[in-house]
C-alpha cells in the first residue's frame, strides 16, 4: 500500500471571482482549463491541468489567503523569463529563502493565494 502521486491541490478565491482567477491562470500562466463534473459545477470554481496533476480552483469566502504560507509551486523553464513577465505586469516578485539545487520565487495572487516558481539549478 502506497500513495503514488500527487492528483491534484486545490486553492481557493472569492465566491463569483472565478473570470479574474481564470485571467489569473489560464491567460498570464497559461494552465489548461479542465471540464469539471456537473455534479460539482454548481459550487463554482474550475479545475485546471498542470503536467499530469490538477489544480483545483475552488470558492469561499471569509478566508484571509494572504496570512497563510499554504502555497501551490509551479516547477518552470526559463525562470528568468517568468520573473519578467509577471514583472511587467505589475506583479511583486518575492524572494525565498534559497534552497539548494532549486531558483525560485514566489508571488501572491489578486486573492492573497500564494503561488511559487522554482527551476532546478544543473
Amino acid at each position: 500500500m502506497q500513495i503514488v502521486r500527487l492528483h491534484h491541490t486545490q486553492i481557493t478565491v472569492p465566491r463569483g471571482a472565478e473570470t479574474q482567477a481564470r485571467q489569473v491562470y489560464c491567460d498570464l500562466l497559461g494552465l489548461t482549463e479542465l471540464p469539471k463534473p456537473a455534479a460539482l459545477q454548481e459550487h463554482g470554481g474550475f479545475w485546471l491541468q498542470v503536467g499530469d496533476s490538477q489544480v483545483h480552483v475552488g470558492t469561499e469566502d471569509g478566508v484571509d489567503r494572504a496570512a497563510s504560507k499554504a502555497h501551490v509551486a509551479y516547477q518552470v523553464t526559463d525562470l528568468a523569463g517568468w520573473r519578467l513577465r509577471l514583472q511587467e505586469r505589475g506583479i511583486t516578485i518575492l524572494n525565498g529563502v534559497p534552497i539548494p539545487g532549486y531558483d525560485r520565487f514566489e508571488i501572491r495572487d489578486p486573492f492573497g493565494n500564494r503561488i511559487e516558481f522554482t527551476e532546478p539549478v544543473h
